[in-house]
């Protein structure tokens, strides 16, 4: 009788130290505030910024399935080059090349040593399971495109610590959509 009373008492007990130290790690993150003003401060920056002859470098790129997130685009080739190329669908399978910036303007990843099936460099992977920013990006990419894309940490992994990224981490890429492997 005593042993049902025990089990019980010890997973509330559990339950309300798991409780406990989530406000820790809530406090935890009050340490990068600074670090999610200077990232908040770099997009900002870069919402600004215009090419020679006044035009917006970016274009701000905001999806139909979740209107409260963006990145910002700007393409490198000419896209009219490529406007009858496919386009992925955010449940697509793509085959990407890219390397990956923090707003510090040091790497943190990249397809570089990547070898997808004899393609050295080349990265697949469904849209819809990386962040949100690049499915937001590759879905207004054509096939052949390359381009720079801003992705606000709301869009990447917001207040996730990851092995190579604090939280908070907005991040620019630079990538070209090779091919599209599979639609969904």
């Amino acid at each position: 009788m005593k042993t049902r009373l025990i089990i019980p008492v010890a997973l509330a007990a559990l339950a309300l130290h798991a409780c406990s130290s989530s406000d820790t790690d809530v406090s935890d993150l009050s340490q990068y505030k600074e670090w999610r003003a200077q990232n908040d401060a770099w997009v900002a920056s870069l919402m600004k910024k215009t090419n020679p002859d006044g035009s917006p470098y970016y274009i701000t790129r905001v999806p139909d399935w979740n209107p409260g997130n963006f990145v910002l685009m700007h393409y490198f080739n000419d896209t009219t080059l490529t406007a009858g190329n496919y386009v992925p669908m955010y449940t697509s399978v793509v085959d990407v090349i890219y390397e990956g910036y923090n707003c510090l303007d040091s790497i943190f990843d990249s397809s570089k040593n990547v070898n997808t099936y004899g393609r050295l460099g080349v990265q697949r992977f469904a849209c819809n399971r990386t962040i949100q920013g690049w499915g937001i990006a590759l879905e207004n990419m054509h096939v052949g495109d390359t381009c720079e894309v801003i992705v606000p940490y709301q869009a990447g992994y917001g207040a996730t610590v990851t092995s190579t990224l604090k939280p908070y981490t907005s991040m620019r890429f630079n990538m070209r959509l090779v091919d599209i492997y599979r639609y969904y």
